[in-house]
């Protein structure tokens, strides 16, 4: 019998998969010193996690009955990949089943921000009995995402999905990518019928210089690709979107950007500091706010948990 250890959680379907394919499953929070003690006491050929548990050499090198390593999303940041797989240990993960929930929540900060409902939620309940028409005056000078220019960085599985969304919905699209040369993406529509369409790879100085907002679809970074120079080379009043990973954008420079006016506002799913962000990020007037569920829908969940459970029985069953 495979034991399989399920840390950070899964969909039920997943584990009803996995439990049909004939493993045993273990769906509880392990705390991470006492992982290698649960592990080998298991017996676990396979651990799933997700962002909150990390891998490292010390459970690879102390849990000699893991086999398989899986990640429920798509970023390996948390895993020791190179070394699990030197030692034999498969490291599975999930890159196209949250694409669309990621670029969903995109446009939920975009039209959030260009009508202002991030900030009118935060008021209305306080104000709204007494201050509707000063607050209708505030809110009325929002702008309209089509025929507007937006420039992605990062054109992989999410840039795409945010592409189509933007196209759908009349905006010009312009993507900056180090490996990828796309010239066109398919559009499917409900009744699954598919349009062509092209778009355009632009240089890195041109996407910060010519697009009204900018959103980033980059693995983790050693390093800030979003800084001080960066930001004053956007167009005065862009909106720039962070739904990848913390540290993409430094954050002590959006602030500053932010506050000076030299551009218009931030909507940030991830954090430099998490699960503590800032108090000068949260409270922040300018910045659309959510918790880091860019994959939590019901929808990537089953899908996340159903193509686990195919790798799985694929990799440990043959």
């Amino acid at each position: 019998m495979k034991n399989i250890l399920i840390n950070d959680g899964l969909a039920e379907i997943g584990k009803t998969q996995l439990t049909k394919f004939g493993f045993t499953i273990f769906d509880e929070k392990v705390d991470p010193d006492k992982l290698v003690e649960f592990i080998n006491k298991k017996n676990i050929s396979a651990i799933l996690v997700r962002s909150a548990t990390e891998v490292r050499k010390n459970i690879i090198d102390n849990c000699p009955s893991l086999k398989l390593i899986g990640r429920g999303g798509v970023g390996l940041d948390n895993i020791d990949v190179s070394y699990a797989k030197e030692k034999g240990i498969n490291v599975i993960n999930t890159p196209s089943a949250s694409s669309k929930s990621v670029a969903e929540l995109v446009f939920a900060h975009l039209f959030s921000i260009s009508r202002f409902t991030f900030h009118s939620n935060r008021t209305m309940p306080l104000e709204g009995d007494y201050n509707f028409k000063k607050l209708k005056k505030n809110y009325s000078n929002g702008i309209e995402l089509g025929g507007k220019t937006l420039g992605i960085i990062g054109f992989g599985r999410i840039g795409q999905e945010v592409a189509k969304i933007a196209i759908g919905i009349g905006m010009k699209v312009l993507y900056y990518d180090l490996h990828n040369e796309i010239e066109d993406i398919n559009i499917e529509f409900y009744n699954k019928e598919t349009y062509k369409v092209n778009v355009f790879k632009s240089n890195f100085s041109n996407i910060l210089e010519c697009s009204d907002f900018i959103t980033l679809h980059v693995p983790k970074q050693d390093k800030a690709i979003i800084n001080k120079k960066e930001l004053e080379q956007m167009k005065k009043g862009a909106i720039i979107i962070n739904t990848s990973r913390g540290g993409i954008i430094n954050e002590s420079d959006l602030i500053k950007s932010l506050n000076n006016r030299t551009i218009g506002y931030a909507g940030l799913d991830v954090y430099e500091d998490e699960p503590k962000p800032r108090m000068e990020i949260i409270m922040n007037e300018y910045i659309s706010l959510s918790p880091h569920i860019g994959a939590s829908t019901q929808e990537a969940q089953n899908r996340i948990g159903i193509e686990l459970a195919k790798q799985i029985n694929q990799i440990l069953n043959g």
